[in-house]
């Protein structure tokens, strides 16, 4: 391309738009960025730069060309008919997401063809009209993304429809003869029978299931989980094949097993679990050298690969733990009895056994299918009564004194406090590498007899969950490496991994920025140690400032999820290169997997289908979303259910979020969370500024900032809703 003297060259605006169309032609799957173009076409003038940006923004808008960042742009090779995901949104602010991740587009009520939130359709771009936002139509829905809903019936005289929560366009036609005995009130599970069209703008259905009363606990727990598609039955045809399994271990299972039934063994676990997948043992071998077993369950012994229950796990792929029930992956006979590594029992296990030193430095390990024998079920509570009544102080990361004459005290105090030790060593050697410390609080709640909530707080990990962390994370991280870590040019086995991202670039500079008004630092490039450490001494810093909560809640929206994968890419978070899930198989479909993996690959056995599992990984990454979702709506039924009878009472809160409709507030007492709707908020004319997460009043100036302390008042309780409505008390 030719370039024009340094200050010499003219061009009206014909010209520039002719030049750019052209160069964009000759690089179609490039993107180009201003220092390139400005260079390769001589625009070396200031105002012959600022209209070649001006130029490249009405391309963009005419969908010549994609802005890909705000300095470069790309040739656009879509067509106006994409296929993607429909998104409904309440406010009828609909979207349309391209299959190439490309950028929202709206879709007005008018042009949606009744799709629902998550269908995958086909759109036609409307013409661009001056200053309008781009705007799609469906032109045809390819795939229903659910065929089953929850609501609440209404049965009238000549018609019955359900009434439900989903965010969808109407409400659904039920006729009377398929009501399956539903009444008026009643929370039921509705198959569609017949979707949208032209002759019929109705959706009409049938009862599959009626769940019970409106408000009755049990009943809407069931629709939270039927809601997500999540079963809230256990298939006859599988609790019966668990049934058949025994309960007694023959002498034949034993052989090729290494015995640890005479070694200190013992589980930690919430007070309230019955599912016991993992267990520790711990022994002196001299020379100050510790052995340290990891047991977990052999669930893999049991569900044989292809079984009705192994399809069913499979399916299922997680289990969930609502409020006050947990729905497994496993029949209650395997997770609770046969596979549960309760005490005093023999149970079967598949261990990892390490060699340590006092500096929980790994000397040797081993990966063995062994019998053992639990010696004591403890509570996580009462091991950390043991370890603080023998100096351990939470919080500080110190272990506890030398023992005095008369020694530690508490069952199984010595063992515990060796275990303590060696945790704290191994976590700070984590933080070290470069692992990120997000230590975010669980809203617990207690429940009475019937199911109603008399307490709400948030449950804080505490030294004794961490001992139990570290060695999980230390076994993870060893499996995996046994079958990442190969020599260069040998290729891996298959193997499902635990992988984690890096952080957003453009969200980690956005936390930068909103940092920085608080006079804080934040390295957002270099290594990924450097940017994991000064995010660990951000975290530090605002403990305990009024912007913890807007800092922490900002840098989380920056990480990535962590799924699952046969693609290895490390893990961010933890500051692994290797890590996989292998001790957790009673509730985690992966971790069954990668037991099987192991087992084959121990008796010599070839790499598994890399497409087969990763199908796997990606099913149970989606089924874990799901049930976090459904996991979510239960607590905030609970909230809600709560706060019920505290209509009108005033509260300190704080900002815990901002949305262009109104702010979240969270009660500092309980941690109840609620909306101030917009509405409310009728001093000013309140204006949304998403970057720096606050809303600023147009003529006052009044600022609502994340993480500020407000007064509330509690206004509405909508458990059928979920929903929470304070106003400012002020």
């Amino acid at each position: 391309m030719g370039k024009g003297k340094k200050g010499g060259k003219r061009m009206n605006k014909r010209q520039v738009t002719d030049s750019l169309m052209s160069y964009f032609q000759s690089y179609p799957n490039e993107e180009l960025s201003f220092k390139k173009i400005f260079k390769d076409l001589g625009f070396n003038t200031h105002p012959l730069k600022m209209l070649a940006i001006e130029v490249m923004e009405e391309l963009a808008w005419d969908d010549y060309l994609s802005k890909v960042s705000a300095t470069s742009y790309r040739l656009n090779l879509k067509g106006q008919v994409q296929e993607g995901i429909f998104r409904r949104k309440a406010n009828g602010k609909n979207s349309f997401i391209p299959d190439d991740g490309g950028k929202p587009v709206f879709v007005a009520e008018r042009n949606s063809m009744f799709a629902l939130d998550g269908d995958r359709v086909k759109v036609t771009f409307n013409a661009r009209r001056t200053h309008h936002i781009k705007e799609a139509m469906v032109t045809e829905i390819l795939s229903r993304a659910r065929d089953t809903f929850v609501g609440q019936l209404k049965v009238e005289r000549d018609y019955a429809f359900l009434v439900t929560d989903s965010n969808i366009a109407m409400d659904i036609m039920v006729p009377k003869k398929r009501l399956k005995g539903g009444k008026t009130g009643d929370k039921a599970v509705v198959k569609i029978t017949q979707w949208p069209s032209r002759e019929s703008k109705n959706i009409i259905g049938e009862v599959v299931d009626v769940l019970g009363k409106t408000g009755d606990n049990t009943v809407e727990m069931h629709a939270i989980l039927a809601q997500y598609g999540l079963p809230y039955k256990y298939p006859k045809a599988v609790e019966e094949a668990a049934e058949k399994i025994p309960f007694e271990i023959s002498p034949a299972e034993l052989t090729g097993r290494e015995d640890f039934r005479e070694v200190c063994t013992f589980t930690i676990d919430p007070k309230d679990a019955k599912d016991f997948d993992d267990a520790l043992s711990v022994r002196s071998i001299g020379k100050g050298m510790w052995e340290v077993g990891v047991h977990i369950a052999d669930v893999s012994h049991y569900v044989k690969e292809g079984s009705v229950i192994d399809k069913e796990a499979q399916k299922r792929a997680t289990s969930v733990y609502l409020v006050d029930r947990t729905i497994p992956m496993l029949p209650e006979r395997l997770c609770n009895l046969i596979c549960s590594l309760r005490p005093d029992e023999d149970k079967l296990c598949y261990s990892v056994v390490f060699e340590m030193d006092d500096n929980a430095n790994v000397r040797a390990w081993r990966l063995v299918h062994t019998v053992i024998r639990s010696n004591r079920r403890f509570a996580y509570e009462e091991v950390q009564q043991i370890l603080e009544d023998n100096g351990v102080v939470d919080g500080t990361g110190k272990p506890a004194p030398k023992a005095p004459k008369g020694g530690y005290k508490g069952d199984l105090a010595e063992e515990l406090i060796v275990l303590d030790r060696l945790a704290k060593r191994l976590r700070e050697e984590r933080f070290k590498n470069g692992a990120v410390k997000f230590e975010r609080e669980e809203l617990h709640f207690d429940i009475d007899e019937k199911g109603k909530p008399v307490r709400c707080y948030f449950k804080v990990s505490k030294d004794a969950n961490k001992l139990i962390e570290e060695f999980m994370l230390l076994a993870n991280r060893t499996v995996a490496e046994s079958i990442g870590r190969v020599p260069k040019g040998v290729k891996a086995k298959t193997l499902p991994y635990r992988i984690h991202d890096s952080p957003d670039p453009t969200k980690l500079e956005n936390l930068r920025e909103v940092i920085s008004k608080f006079g804080y630092k934040l390295k957002t490039t270099g290594t990924r140690g450097a940017i994991s450490k000064s995010l660990n001494a951000l975290m530090t810093d605002c403990t305990g400032t009024r912007e913890q909560n807007l800092i922490q809640t900002v840098a989380l929206r920056a990480m990535m999820k962590a799924r699952y994968s046969v693609h290895n890419i490390g893990h961010y978070g933890l500051a692994f290169d290797y890590y996989t899930h292998f001790t957790s198989p009673i509730r985690r479909y992966p971790d069954t997997m990668v037991h099987r993996l192991l087992t084959r690959y121990q008796q010599g056995g070839r790499s598994a289908n890399k497409d087969h599992y990763e199908e796997l990984c990606e099913h149970s990454s989606d089924m874990e979303q799901i049930a976090a979702n459904a996991e979510r709506d239960s607590i905030k039924y609970k909230m809600v259910e709560f706060m019920s009878d505290k209509i009108g009472n005033v509260y300190e809160a704080h900002i815990s979020g901002i949305q262009s409709y109104g702010i979240y507030c969270e009660i500092d007492e309980n941690h109840c969370e609620g909306m101030v709707p917009m509405h409310d908020l009728d001093d000013d004319y309140y204006e949304f500024d998403e970057r720096n997460y606050c809303l600023v009043g147009r003529r006052h100036h009044h600022k609502f900032q994340l993480g500020d302390p407000i007064t509330i008042k509690v206004a509405r309780a909508n458990v059928e809703k979920r929903q929470l409505d304070f106003t400012l008390a002020d």
